[in-house]
């Protein structure tokens, strides 16, 4: 598809009382979320009164919590509705994935993590068995630095757009790796430095050319990264209406490792030189130049802005990075698991961890970065990765390898037979 859309509209936040639908089989956690949110939930037809404070869902197409989110983005914007609709994870379909792997012919536990996923999926799905996780769609999110002016990347800045470039024709190592699993492939402009042409699978939501020199100053403003964080929910919302029922985060964009780790540096109080890696293998002396701004950014990051992650987000990080974190929410607001990719797309969910806590419940780990920001995320958000391959890549090619072990994971629960369907003793 092609969609030249070049900025994101700006809802008007208008507040909702109340939501007109009838509930239906696996509503159970977007009932919790509206009701977290103070939204009522009605039936039947919508209520006298003011309707403008009324939000009324009929007949929908796709998925009941697809129908509720994309009401609620003519309101609040796609960020604010996937904030409205998050809930915790559905404790019952747990344990009854939980109660389900014990009675399968196997001994208990021996499938390892991937029992533990599987009771995850069920859990968001708020059904056991889980619904397959495919076909499952990569977002690959690509965006330029002002910082790469300093010269913490050997690179050019050009190879983000030559890069997107690739990605469209299908020769990138996530177009390999997607393909291998089956998943689609969408390209998202949301700060290219320069023009992109028009073709199909490209998304163009440009919030603007590039951020600007995080070292000196804000990269964004605060509405810049509200644009982004909107045109990550929206992009989510897009794919699951297009059929996607698993959603993976990539990411494209030269030195968009600096910001990734001072992100990281400055949201969970890190020093620089823990989180900061080579990114696309830097000498030691850019390296040391590197670590040196990441620190001086952060340590600017939390002078200024305390724990107030969305101003955090704005002064060190990037469009890319921004997209991912309302990407995470929307996925997971609309019940949908997202695997998530290296160090990028983990500042990303940090980010949207601090805004939408809990978010991270709905989140898979596909692959332990070679980037230590990425180890620390994991374990500040006690994430386990489901694959550990020394990549660092980005692109989303570590979370794409992991896509056929988290549909094992529905598999098992799914097409097991328990020791009663297959005539075999429990010991």
């Amino acid at each position: 598809m092609t969609d030249r859309d070049a900025t994101p509209a700006q809802p008007a936040t208008r507040p909702v009382d109340a939501v007109v639908f009838h509930p239906a089989p696996g509503a159970r956690r977007l009932l919790a979320a509206l009701a977290r949110s103070g939204i009522a939930v009605r039936t039947g037809p919508a209520p006298t009164g003011d309707p403008d404070r009324t939000l009324v869902v009929t007949d929908p197409t796709g998925p009941l919590p697809l129908a509720v989110f994309d009401g609620l983005a003519g309101r609040v914007g796609a960020f604010g509705a996937a904030r409205l609709l998050q809930a915790p994870l559905d404790v019952d379909a747990q344990r009854r994935a939980e109660q389900h792997q014990l009675r399968l012919t196997k001994p208990p536990g021996s499938l390892g993590w991937l029992e533990a996923v599987g009771s995850q999926l069920a859990a968001i799905a708020a059904a056991v068995p889980p619904p397959p996780p495919r076909p499952a769609a990569v977002a690959v999110f690509a965006g330029d630095h002002g910082v790469h002016a300093q010269g913490v990347s050997p690179w050019p800045q050009e190879v983000t757009a030559q890069m997107v470039g690739n990605f469209l024709a299908g020769g990138a190592a996530i177009n390999v790796l997607a393909r291998q699993a089956g998943a689609d492939v969408v390209v998202v402009d949301v700060g290219v430095a320069s023009a992109l042409p028009e073709v199909p699978d490209l998304l163009v939501r440009k919030v603007r050319a590039a951020t600007a020199d995080l070292s000196l100053g804000p990269a964004m403003t605060i509405d810049e990264a509200r644009q982004a964080l909107d045109v990550g929910a929206e992009v989510a919302a897009h794919l699951v209406r297009q059929g996607a029922r698993c959603l993976v985060t990539g990411d494209m964009g030269i030195a968009n490792t600096t910001p990734a780790a001072a992100l990281i540096a400055a949201l969970i109080d890190r020093p620089a030189s823990g989180v900061t890696g080579r990114g696309t293998g830097i000498d030691d002396d850019r390296f040391r130049r590197k670590t040196a701004l990441v620190a001086a950014a952060a340590d600017r990051a939390r002078a200024r802005h305390g724990a107030d992650a969305l101003a955090t987000l704005a002064e060190v990080g990037g469009l890319e990075h921004a997209a991912v974190a309302g990407f995470v929410a929307g996925a997971t607001a609309l019940q949908v698991p997202v695997v998530i990719d290296g160090v990028i797309s983990a500042s990303g969910l940090l980010v949207a961890s601090r805004l939408v806590p809990g978010v991270e419940d709905g989140v898979i780990a596909g692959h332990r970065s070679v980037e230590p920001g990425a180890s620390a995320v994991l374990g500040e958000l006690g994430l386990r990765p489901m694959i550990d391959l020394d990549l660092r890549l980005g692109e989303g090619t570590g979370a794409a390898l992991a896509l056929p072990l988290v549909e094992a994971a529905a598999r098992v629960l799914a097409e097991m037979a328990t020791f009663d369907e297959a005539g075999v003793t429990e010991k």
